[in-house]
This record gives C-alpha cells, structure tokens and sequence, in this order.
C-alpha cells in the first residue's frame, strides 16, 4: 500500500524535492539496476521505504513496502565507515554515530554534499533533546569518510538515495530510520547486560521487535525520557 500524498500542495502530483545535477546522474545511473532487481523480488521503485542501521556489524538495510502492506527486505549495504563506539551520541564533538529512532523528510535529502550525497537523520531527536544531548548534521552520505556519520561507498549511497527519492516523489511523506548499536536480540542484550547502555538498548528493543513482528517500522513516540511504540496506521 502505497502512501498518499499528503505533503503536497493543493495541484501538485508530488512533493517538491531539492536536486542537483550530481543527483539526477546518480539516479539516472542507479534506476535500472534497481528497477529489474526489485522487479525480481515482486517489488516496485517508489514504494515506501524503511531503514535500519547496526553498528555490529556495520551494515545498513533498505526494506520496501510490499504490496501485502507488509515490508520485505532489498538489500543490506556495507557501511564503509561510523564514527565511535557502541552507544548513542550524547553532545557536539564526541565523535559518536547515533542510536535512536530517526525519520528523513525531503528537506532532509542533501544534493549538494561535499561527501557526494547524503540525508539527514534529523539528530537530535525528541528524546535526545530531553537528555540534553547537542550535536547536528548527522548524516548517512557517501564518500567512505565519517566524522559522526554513518559513511557509505559512493555507489550504495546512490542506489539508497535513489530509493528514498523514488518513494518521496511517489508521496511517502518521510522514511524512517532506525539505528541500533547490533541486531538487538535477547541472547545479545544478555551479553550486554553489564554494559551502561543496557537500560537504553532494552527500550530500543521493544522498537525493533515490533517490526520484526509486524513487519511495519511503528510510530515512535517519546513519553517520560522513554520511546514508546504505536501501530502505524499511515495509509
């Protein structure tokens, strides 16, 4: 099911997205590649997308809605390169990737980057504003160089951006994106439980286990310094 578009103005067919030359090329070349390998797996470009991040090990996946409503799996990329250690990013400077529950509007996408293309996660979040924690221009961007980021090969961050633009322009009003420190099961939190991060990652769980459930990335609400997770019923 795809979205309405609902971010339109009133005449509009799509949503008005910032380009540039680099851009266009970059979905220009992408497109066919991506187009007959979706088709190979019943799906389409255009169709929602949904994205999830995990530090360990180093790999970011681009999910797309199906036509059953449910999302199916396109492709985990590599990621070239994060900043930090395992945990979230707290203040301005301290060289930490983020961990957390993010979604990319199209202001977000960034044609003009100096690391080739890039979208912002939209850090800090509500709930990292609550815990006080600074920082900006958190970004997934090609380019293979991170500084906070997460840092992708510049041809991955061409098919991924190309998949996002693709599904805005087709009235997905934002993607989401979840980062997560590892994929968070409950043999791998036990492993962690003496970490300091515990407390935090058990909340992030309950987000990943909804999709992994549902098979649809939840509305993410934060209430009293916690996420909390709701049906998603866009569409």
């Amino acid at each position: 099911m795809l979205f309405n578009c609902g971010t339109c103005l009133a005449g509009d067919s799509k949503p008005a997205l910032p380009s540039s030359k680099r851009s266009e090329r970059a979905i220009e070349t992408a497109t066919p590649k991506l187009d007959k390998a979706l088709k190979a797996m019943g799906l389409e470009l255009g169709a929602p997308v949904f994205i999830r991040i995990f530090k360990q090990p180093a790999e970011l996946e681009v999910w797309l809605e199906h036509e059953d409503a449910q999302f199916r799996l396109f492709k985990r990329y590599p990621i070239c390169a994060f900043s930090g250690e395992l945990g979230p990013k707290q203040q301005m400077g301290d060289m930490q990737s983020p961990e957390g529950f993010y979604f990319v509007t199209p202001q977000r996408l960034n044609p003009w980057s100096q690391f080739h293309l890039s979208f912002n996660l939209g850090y800090p979040n509500r709930y990292d504003r609550h815990y006080g924690r600074t920082g900006s221009a958190l970004m997934v961007h090609g380019d293979c160089v991170s500084i906070g980021c997460y840092a992708m090969t510049d041809p991955y961050i061409d098919e991924i951006y190309t998949l996002m633009v693709s599904a805005l322009e087709n009235g997905q009003p934002y993607v989401r994106v979840h980062a997560f420190p590892f994929p968070m099961t409950s043999e791998a939190l036990d492993d962690k439980k003496d970490h300091r991060w515990h407390a935090f990652w058990v909340n992030l769980k309950q987000g990943y286990d909804y999709f992994e459930h549902y098979r649809r990335p939840p509305n993410t609400e934060v209430k009293s310094g916690r996420y909390v997770f709701e049906h998603d019923t866009a569409g």
